[in-house]
């Protein structure tokens, strides 16, 4: 007398997979563990040096990119993301009691104060490695 199936067709399948699944995991489970690698080991690579010819081509783009976050944050209250409009905002949730809005806002405000700060000094290294990418002769198209 055939054994009756206690699962129906669907469930049946599922658990067949779920079992599949299971038992390569545990096969594939040590094989991992033992450390060696199956390939060619691949070798910890240092710099050959310290990228001055991609900085030295990247310049142009990365001082544009500099001035143009500098002159937003020191907009006036109209522009978006500058300083000023932060500052206001801060003001308008202090006027109108939202006292948690005001400290959030407040944190943002000098977070982004600093992010000026250094900015400008990152404009200013930008300055002496452009200087001395021009005396390397190295790239400085964009």
């Amino acid at each position: 007398m055939p054994a009756a199936n206690l699962l129906p067709a669907g469930r049946r399948i599922a658990a067949l997979g779920a079992l599949a699944l299971a038992g390569s995991l545990l096969v594939a489970a040590p094989a991992q563990a033992d450390g060696s690698p199956s390939g060619a080991p691949a070798a910890a690579t240092t710099p050959k040096g310290d990228g001055a010819k991609g900085i030295c081509k990247r310049l142009p783009k990365t001082e544009d990119r500099v001035t143009k976050a500098l002159n937003r944050l020191n907009g006036d209250a109209t522009v978006v993301g500058s300083v000023a409009r932060l500052e206001q905002r801060v003001a308008n949730a202090k006027s109108a009691g939202h006292a948690e809005i005001q400290t959030y806002l407040s944190d943002r405000l000098t977070a982004r104060k600093a992010m000026v700060t250094t900015l400008q000094t990152r404009q200013k290294d930008l300055k002496s490695v452009a200087t001395w990418c021009a005396a390397q002769g190295e790239g400085s198209g964009k």
